[in-house]
């Protein structure tokens, strides 16, 4: 194994890169999940992830839980998940994730950035069935003991990827198959250290020094872009 992390390792979790930024996108992250499936944890499989996600990038735990608590209040409103396609200069696929509590304004800005970068926004499914959903996990090493035994035995439940570092292990699996890894995870007695679900491109579209640089333009405006959760492509 070993294709996609050849493809990809270079932006594993990119969207953590910058702290105030990640901070922002952990904090809607958790918030979703709370106004999705209630403030507990333990019965709140993705507020178990946000958390997890969360101390992955070292944000202080007031802040988790003052996420969680503001979440909580019948005052607020939270945000709507949405995605957008779009092609970019030279033709190359782009996805876009948002979490927003004003989609009017974020279309509008999503929107822009396209077209001031030599893009368009797409419709629905115009560039989706180009990608991959997938679930990309982080376990300590540790737990896992022996990775080939690991590797083997996580096949019968999803697996599709493994990668393994000096101190950590990447596993990837199908977004329709990340239940049934998280439930083997836990029969295990294995708590993930993060999980971020990519969309990953089926094919790569090459581009020249020059070209690839256009690109990264419009990617960098949408990536700095506060509703802007994660930003994926086709670009090689």
């Amino acid at each position: 194994m070993g294709r996609i992390f050849e493809k990809r390792k270079h932006k594993m979790f990119a969207r953590f890169a910058k702290m105030s930024k990640a901070f922002n996108r952990v904090r809607k992250d958790i918030e979703i999940a709370v106004k999705a499936g209630g403030a507990d944890s333990k019965s709140n499989a993705r507020l178990r992830i946000a958390i997890q996600n969360a101390k992955s990038v070292n944000m202080p735990k007031d802040r988790v839980d003052a996420a969680i608590k503001r979440a909580s209040s019948k005052d607020t409103s939270g945000y709507q998940e949405v995605l957008y396609e779009g092609i970019g200069p030279h033709g190359v696929g782009i996805i876009v994730e948002c979490a927003t509590d004003n989609t009017t304004r974020t279309v509008a800005s999503v929107r822009h950035h396209f077209r001031k970068h030599e893009g368009s926004l797409g419709n629905s499914g115009s560039m989706t069935f180009m990608f991959e959903h997938k679930a990309l996990i982080k376990l300590d090493k540790s737990a896992v003991g022996d990775v080939e035994e690991f590797e083997l035995e996580m096949i019968d439940h999803g697996l599709e990827e493994l990668e393994s570092m000096e101190d950590a292990v990447y596993i990837y699996t199908a977004f329709e198959d990340f239940g049934l890894m998280q439930k083997a995870l836990e029969e295990k007695g294995i708590e993930p250290l993060s999980t971020e679900f990519q969309y990953i491109p089926t094919n790569y579209k090459e581009l020249n020094d020059e070209q690839q640089q256009e690109v990264n333009t419009l990617l960098e405006a949408l990536e700095d872009d506060d509703d802007v959760q994660s930003v994926y492509h086709n670009m090689q």
